[in-house]
Parts: structure tokens; sequence; C-alpha cells
């Protein structure tokens, strides 16, 4: 019993140490984990950004390279039309010619109402020259018009979005003055 007695004793003596030293080890330990669980949770609050940042992106490349080619294709589809145009202003005389035209015409109704639907619109082929929008494909000196007016439009052009898909190719009044000469100027009377 006197061993069991003195083991009693000695826990006793030893147990006011480390309970004097257990809380400075528990505070110790308890903000050291504070830190620890920090630095993780900022770490994945970092780790979810940049995962949002990477889907934004790869969102942003995805629709771009989507627009690139829907571009490309409406492009393509933009030459059929023209083709269409071509065959509608060929002069028919026959039954079956005019039964044809019909038909072209009905597919280029068809055409425009599906380039219509994804967004493409054609581009004004009248009025004051925009550089931003039309081609100046010619010039022509004609009397009574205003240098920069449109005279005709040779090949439509049209947007997609509001961004241009193929600008309008168009003949623009010019100045009067021939390329190279100086304006004349007033004769002085004597």
């Amino acid at each position: 019993m006197k061993h069991k007695k003195e083991k009693e004793e000695e826990a006793s003596e030893a147990s006011p140490v480390e309970a004097s030293e257990a809380p400075a080890d528990a505070e110790l330990d308890v903000e050291s984990l504070a830190k620890e669980r920090d630095e993780y949770l900022a770490s994945w609050k970092r780790t979810a950004a940049d995962y949002q940042n990477l889907r934004r992106r790869l969102q942003s490349d995805i629709d771009a390279a989507v627009a690139r080619r829907k571009a490309a294709l409406l492009g393509d589809l933009l030459l059929v039309l023209d083709y269409l145009d071509m065959a509608l202003a060929s002069p028919v005389a026959t039954d079956e010619g005019k039964a044809l035209h019909a038909g072209v015409e009905a597919t280029r109704t068809a055409m425009l109402g599906a380039l219509e639907r994804e967004g493409v619109k054609p581009i004004a082929g009248s009025g004051r020259f925009d550089p931003a929008v039309h081609a100046c494909v010619a010039t022509e000196d004609v009397p009574g018009k205003e240098p920069g007016e449109i005279l005709a439009t040779l090949r439509p052009g049209y947007t997609l979005d509001g961004k241009i898909l193929r600008p309008a190719q168009v003949r623009v009044a010019g100045s009067g003055e021939k390329e190279g000469e100086e304006p004349a100027e007033p004769a002085e009377e004597s």
C-alpha cells in the first residue's frame, strides 16, 4: 500500500506544476491552430477565386472562338447571297426561267431571314460615305451631287451584333477636281 500511496503523493505534487504549464501550452496550441486555420481559409478563398477567374476566362475564350467561327460562316453565306442576287439580276423571258427566278427569290428570302435571326443586319447603302462602314470602290464626278455622297452600292455590307461583318462597297461622288490638279484660282479682274 505504501507503494500506491507514494505514487499518489508524487502525482499530487506534479499535478500543480503541470496544471500551471498546461494553460500556457494550450493557449499557444489554440493560437497556432487558429493561425493555421486562417492560413488554410485564406488559401482556400484564393483558390476558389482563381477557379472562378479561370472559368470566366475559359468561357470568354470559348465565346470568342465561337464568334470567330460564326462570323466566318456568315461571311461565306453572304457570298452565297451575292450569287443569288446575281441570279435574280439576270433577265427572264421563258416560263421555266420565271419559275426558276421565283425559286431563287424564295431561297434568297429564306437566307436573309436566317441571317437576320443570327443578328446580321444590312448597312445603309445611301447617304453620306462613312469609312467606318463603307468601302469606296470608285469615285465619280456627278453634277448636282455633293462630294462624299454615295451614288450606288456595288456590294451590300452587313453588321453582326454591331460589328462590321462586311463593309458596303460603294461608288461615291468626287470633288469635281481631277487627281494631281490644283484647284482653279479665281481670275483677277483688270
